[in-house]
């Protein structure tokens, strides 16, 4: 018996946070990205040109991820890597939008920061 496949299509990336509309409110100014819906403890950024959109999920028992990793910690279960045209320029953008830089950088042509959440995310060149 053979079985078809049915479609399936990536809508979206859900990020666990403490407060869902903070994180939004990051990532929204960083990319660029409008709300297209708002909940109490749920968000949906979709990027105007479409694609697939990014939602932030408010959870109580949240803990940040630990970066680089170390056993026993809460390690990191995914991170966003987002096309820059300037390393700098880009960097200092996110930094003043909220984001933080990690101490350890593990390459030269990528910045790995934090966002407000403690969520890494990298920087990297076209």
């Amino acid at each position: 018996m053979v079985v078809e496949k049915p479609r399936f299509s990536l809508a979206t990336v859900v990020l666990d946070c403490p407060d869902a509309h903070v994180l939004a409110d990051f990532y929204g100014r960083l990319l660029g990205w409008e709300v297209t819906i708002s909940e109490p403890d749920w968000v949906l950024l979709r990027c105007p040109e479409g694609g697939t959109g990014l939602s932030f999920q408010s959870e109580p028992g949240y803990q940040p991820p630990v970066w680089p990793e170390l056993p026993e910690e809460q390690q990191k279960m995914l991170h966003l890597d987002i096309r820059v045209d300037d390393l700098t320029e880009a960097e200092a953008y996110a930094v003043a939008a909220g984001a933080t830089r990690a101490a350890h950088q593990p390459q030269d042509d990528l910045r790995v920061l934090f966002d407000p959440a403690g969520h890494p995310f990298c920087l990297f060149l076209h």
